[in-house]
């Protein structure tokens, strides 16, 4: 009997009728050696964590009617705070015992925080990428010019935006998948063929002005072409010459709502770094009521490690026009700083603002699936990018505490979480690696003081 449980089971617990437990046998290597001597002798519910008694109770119950019954619990484990996790198959036997035959349910909780740590990032970049659609959406209804996409070799309207389907009068079911050019007179729908044919064939054409079909209005038509995921397309681009000058006006209060509604904060400033305008969302990341309180001061004041980096950043907007992804700091008024990404260009605009700063808050992505601790960087690289906010000194000790924690986590993978197989393989001894684990905060060992 014992033999066969051996290969299906990772351990069993013989209990009386009372809950007390007579037996225990362990065949796993991942459980600790001494279960026998802490439980046998203890009720059962003793050995559990609480908020299991109700179904210990339950599975004594049924079992004690004949009828078997499986029951997830939990017992106490001084080295894990979590417990031992073990799923039971409860059965009684003819001596009047009570056989629980379990099986270790850690290697299954780890694969299910895996798998909620992937379902989180899967459902951020889902949600990511619908606000970039409806940001790409507004943007393509709100333009000034009508916009159509064909695909490159049907000809076919694919999108078409509110404009285009005003200017070649036509409803979106007269529109959308019919053959391009429509609304055209006929010259000019020969003209645009011949565009089209000449953007695919060297990648460029110069702008055309056509008739539309009512034989009286006029129009730049322009186009591009986009290979993208094995598919092509033709992005073409059709503005009114005399409704040209009365939409810009409209574009530049739409651009500046936009702005001011933007999901990132948006700083613009001066050749100096004073802070001239901000949007909302720079408001609420630094913790601010009013534009006012942040007007004519330095950005430095709220941005960068010492006031180093908007120096560097600056800098680089002089040398180069545009910065992508500048890792910085933002201070706000009350509370910790925050981790944001700034990118950056230079603005040529007769106002006085010089450079215009996009902000974001990198502060909550989702960590990776084994994060070595809380405390530490994850990388060299995240020690590197701490420069200039501490000391030399407590880098140096936390690169140290990195490669020690790596190295140990590396240990535990390698051997499937078996904590004695991996304080022999770093060369320690087992409470040495526990007293590591506790300071670094690895699997779920908690820092006491």
């Amino acid at each position: 009997m014992a033999g066969l449980l051996s290969r299906v089971a990772d351990l069993a617990l013989t209990l009386d009728e009372a809950g007390s437990i007579l037996e225990v046998e362990s065949w796993s290597p991942e459980l600790p050696e001494d279960l026998a001597d802490l439980w046998v002798g203890s009720l059962l519910s003793e050995t559990l964590l609480a908020g299991n008694e109700d179904r210990l109770s339950f599975a004594l119950a049924q079992a004690s009617q004949g009828a078997g019954q499986r029951v997830d619990l939990v017992h106490r484990l001084e080295e894990s705070p979590e417990g031992l996790p073990v799923q039971y198959q409860v059965m009684a036997t003819e001596a009047g015992q009570l056989l629980f035959v379990g099986h270790d349910l850690r290697s299954d909780v780890s694969l299910r925080q895996q798998l909620v740590n992937a379902q989180q990032a899967l459902e951020q970049d889902y949600w990511r990428l619908r606000q970039v659609e409806t940001r790409y959406r507004r943007l393509f209804d709100m333009v000034s010019d009508a916009v159509l996409v064909l695909d490159a070799l049907s000809f076919r309207v694919l999108e078409a935006n509110p404009r285009a389907l005003e200017l070649l009068a036509a409803s979106d079911k007269g529109l959308i998948g019919k053959v391009f050019p429509k609304g055209m007179d006929a010259e000019s729908g020969r003209a645009v063929q011949e565009l089209l044919a000449e953007i695919r064939t060297v990648g460029r054409a110069q702008q055309h002005n056509l008739l539309l079909a009512d034989g009286e209005t006029r129009v730049d038509v322009s186009a591009s072409f986009l290979r993208q995921a094995g598919e092509e397309r033709f992005l073409v681009r059709i503005g009114a010459r005399e409704a040209a000058a009365q939409k810009v006006g409209a574009v530049g209060i739409y651009l500046q709502e936009l702005v001011r509604n933007a999901p990132d904060a948006v700083v613009l400033t001066d050749t100096d770094g004073r802070i001239m305008a901000v949007n909302d969302s720079f408001l609420e990341l630094a913790q601010l009521v009013a534009e006012e309180q942040v007007i004519g001061h330095s950005a430095d004041r709220w941005l960068g490690r010492s006031g180093v980096d908007l120096s560097v950043l600056l800098s680089n907007l002089r040398d180069k026009s545009v910065v992508k992804l500048f890792s910085s700091t933002l201070i706000p008024q009350a509370g910790s700083p925050a981790e944001v990404e700034i990118s950056a260009c230079r603005l040529d605009e007769p106002d006085g603002a010089a450079y215009a700063l996009f902000i974001r808050d990198v502060e909550r992505r989702v960590a990776r699936d084994h994060p070595v601790s809380a405390k530490l960087p994850s990388s060299i690289e995240q020690v590197t990018q701490r420069v200039g906010r501490v000391p030399l000194k407590e880098l140096v000790r936390e690169s140290t505490d990195l490669i020690e924690a790596l190295c140990i986590e590396t240990a535990l993978e390698v051997t499937q979480d078996n904590r004695a197989s991996a304080a022999e393989l770093l060369g320690l001894s087992r409470q040495s690696l526990y007293a590591k684990l506790r300071r670094f905060n690895i699997g779920g060992e908690q820092l006491t003081d």
